[in-house]
């Protein structure tokens, strides 16, 4: 089952090794990882998401927790969220193309139809920008092959995603939030992980 983490953490070096190596630790594999600035002056949004069983949810966000560079977690897969994903595509396409000249024109209504961007246009390419669901991704990408088009690269972001709407009290409530702070180590709201539980996840030891 597939889990989706927004962690704000601090913005320094050595940041994103900790988080990879928590997630080892765990034995739960990443599908995907994408980092970057937030609303907040040195604090950077790390959207993760990663294969686990469905009960790993809130193992794995308290695991975070205890990570001193954690400002914040929340766990997108049980509420309204906007998720999103930008995929570039390099089609071939020209006159040595097995549809010669017409490779072009069957490209961009494809790209039409799937609400994608024309980016770049060499003389034996096309490259797509597209942003969306994964399975729209995905959906292009069947239809390109199924078509004979040849896929030179794929480079795909991995999913962004928010939640839709304000943060009511409710929210950040929910969130291990009193009155909109954030449970960093300097806040003593901050829920205490569970420090006295196994890994559950890793394999049996040898």
């Amino acid at each position: 089952m597939l889990h989706t983490f927004v962690a704000l953490v601090d913005d320094k070096p050595g940041v994103l090794t900790r988080v990879a190596s928590l997630f080892r630790r765990l034995n739960v594999n990443i599908v995907s990882l994408t980092v970057g600035e937030s609303e907040r002056e040195g604090v950077s949004r790390m959207t993760i998401v990663c294969d686990a069983p469905e009960h790993a949810a809130d193992r794995i966000r308290a695991s975070l927790y205890k990570l001193e560079i954690t400002r914040d977690v929340d766990e997108l897969g049980r509420v309204e969220a906007v998720i999103r994903e930008l995929c570039l595509i390099k089609v071939a396409a020209g006159p040595n193309h097995p549809h010669g000249q017409q490779s072009r024109s069957q490209i961009f209504e494809l790209a039409n139809v799937f609400r994608a961007r024309v980016v770049d246009l060499a003389p034996e390419s096309i490259m797509l920008e597209m942003t969306g669901a994964a399975s729209k991704i995905e959906g292009l990408l069947q239809v390109l092959r199924e078509s004979s088009f040849e896929v030179l690269e794929v480079s795909r972001t991995g999913r962004m995603a928010m939640r839709r709407g304000h943060h009511t009290s409710r929210v950040l409530k929910a969130l291990g939030t009193n009155n909109g702070e954030q449970p960093h180590a300097a806040y003593p709201n901050r829920p205490e992980p569970h420090e006295d539980l196994p890994n559950q996840f890793a394999e049996d030891e040898t």
